[in-house]
């Protein structure tokens, strides 16, 4: 990434110089249940995230509604058993929700946006005026669906969690292929909720490689591990969300209570304040400290023209005297005059050779 490149979500920039962009994700944590959804998006706003991110589709065109063995959710899931249509039948949000949703996102100055599962969601979007758009973990092989998002000309948030570096590469590619350079690309784990031996944070500095904004999508229930990503470079945070610990959903043993996003939020923005910037500097608060730092003093009465020594010269606190690094150079020299012990030693009270 170049150095001050950034785009624009809303009235949002994100880029190296400015804070993370705190992204809730409702996912199907609305339970489809129009008021979980607008009682979400309020109590969002109280974190002090930036924006909303919501998913669109259209179940059909996501996945087939047949029984057979590829289209079955195996082991200890949830779902086990159950289609993959079924789950997206029973998790999608509406899409005559959506325009009442980014009105009251709007109203709460939240940054509403969405990830379109499919080409025709991406141009309902459209129609919405969508900021942005997001590729889920999943659809980052879509080619297609990619280059529909990418040739609208806006930001392009793309999470890693199921992809190789091919992968990753090839979806960049197609962003580019449309002169879209808006690219975001988020660490992630697709693992729900993801261990912490599982995380791998490092992967944002090998992902500096790509040179696009990086952001972290994170499936923790660690309220730190977006606070310790900032640290890294990260300056996109994705946490999923819920409205309170009675929703059980799909998506809900991995998000946050209002309660521990707001605390995620408060995390990094105390990081980000922590952080400061490259340059080696006394601030205000530390010059008092300087203070106490080791100069040369006289530790003993000293007579004009008596010579310096080790006994009548030492490096002790505070500051005030010449610098510990002369004490060698001063060593053999003659004082001009009678000088008091506790006295700073000084160029002016040394006579030259």
């Amino acid at each position: 990434m170049k150095k001050n490149r950034f785009f624009k979500i809303g009235s949002k920039k994100i880029g190296e110089n400015f804070p993370a962009f705190i992204i809730a994700e409702l996912s199907c944590n609305h339970n489809q249940n129009f008021e979980t959804a607008v009682k979400s998006i309020r109590a969002i706003a109280k974190t002090g995230a930036d924006a909303v991110k919501l998913q669109t589709c259209n179940p059909e065109l996501i996945t087939l509604n047949l029984k057979k063995k590829n289209f079955l959710f195996t082991g200890d899931e949830i779902w086990k058993n159950k289609t993959i249509f079924e789950l997206e039948k029973k998790t999608f949000l509406p899409k005559e929700w959506h325009k009442p949703l980014f009105k009251e996102a709007k109203k709460h100055g939240l940054i509403c946006f969405s990830s379109p599962f499919d080409v025709q969601s991406v141009r309902f979007l459209q129609t919405l005026k969508v900021p942005a758009f997001k590729v889920a973990s999943m659809e980052i092989s879509d080619n297609e669906l990619i280059a529909e998002m990418a040739k609208t000309g806006k930001p392009i948030i793309i999470s890693t969690g199921v992809a190789n570096e091919r992968d990753i590469r090839d979806a960049i590619k197609i962003c580019k292929k449309f002169s879209n350079n808006k690219i975001a690309i988020l660490k992630c784990t697709s693992s729900y909720p993801t261990s912490l031996k599982d995380v791998n944070l490092n992967n944002l500095l090998t992902f500096k490689k790509f040179k696009t904004i990086l952001g972290l999508s994170d499936h923790t229930i660690s309220t730190l591990i977006p606070a310790a990503a900032v640290t890294m470079g990260a300056k996109i945070i994705e946490k999923h969300f819920k409205l309170n610990d009675k929703i059980k959903t799909f998506d809900s043993s991995f998000s946050l209570n209002p309660i521990q996003f707001k605390k995620m939020v408060n995390s990094i923005r105390n990081v980000e304040k922590a952080m400061g910037n490259f340059e080696i500097k006394i601030t205000k608060s530390m010059r008092s400290g300087r203070k106490l730092m080791r100069s040369l003093y006289f530790v003993q009465d000293v007579k004009k023209n008596e010579i310096i020594s080790r006994k009548n010269i030492r490096s002790i606190r505070p500051n005030g005297g010449l610098h510990p690094k002369f004490l060698n150079k001063l060593l053999g020299k003659k004082v001009k005059k009678n000088v008091k012990i506790g006295s700073p030693v000084a160029w002016n009270l040394l006579k030259k050779n």
